[in-house]
């Protein structure tokens, strides 16, 4: 199979957005960018938000994902910054909603057990397993981590569901071909 899916992976943070570029073709999977988008430390939270939200516009225009991830919140002892990472989620969520792009979102917790087979691993053993499925050498910076590991998720759960959605649409096709016939 020679079908090509490439996903953007976000981590959203205020202070530091992870993304990263990954893409499947057939069997293999491989980085294609990544890094962290970190808006400049001095300004307010709504400056911070468009900061974050122009720069991943950017990678969206520039890598064209055909999807784009979205680590869902988790809840923080602190309800401040359980809202502030809401805000940062909701800044990209527009960014690419504004694009036409198609999204996906899974708990940490689901994208680690993707990447590693456990959904209590390590940020290290994520980073370990990113940097082996992907052939990346050297150190990721753990945000850019974090977000090829979201990719590869959606990388593995679309890969899983194409046959289920094909065999899906085949039945749709059927019925309404076998409606049809009892209209006559």
């Amino acid at each position: 199979e020679g079908t090509r899916v490439r996903v953007l992976g976000l981590d959203p943070g205020s202070r530091r957005t992870g993304f990263g570029v990954a893409e499947r073709e057939g069997g293999s999977f491989r980085a294609l960018a990544h890094g962290v988008l970190a808006p400049p430390p001095r300004l307010d939270l709504a400056h911070r938000l468009h900061a974050i939200a122009a720069r991943a516009g950017e990678v969206m225009d520039a890598w064209q994902p055909d999807t784009v991830v979205v680590e869902e919140a988790f809840y923080h002892e602190s309800v401040r910054s359980t809202l502030v990472l809401g805000h940062v989620r909701g800044a990209l969520l527009v960014a690419a909603v504004a694009r036409g792009l198609a999204l996906a979102e899974y708990s940490p917790r689901e994208i680690k057990l993707s990447v590693t087979g456990s959904g209590g691993a390590s940020k290290d053993q994520v980073a370990f397993m990113v940097r082996r499925l992907l052939g990346v050498s050297g150190a990721l910076p753990p945000d850019a981590s974090d977000a090829l590991a979201a990719a590869i998720c959606h990388l593995q759960r679309a890969r899983r569901s194409e046959p289920a959605r094909a065999m899906t649409a085949a039945a749709r096709n059927l019925e309404a071909l076998l409606k049809g016939r009892n209209r006559r």
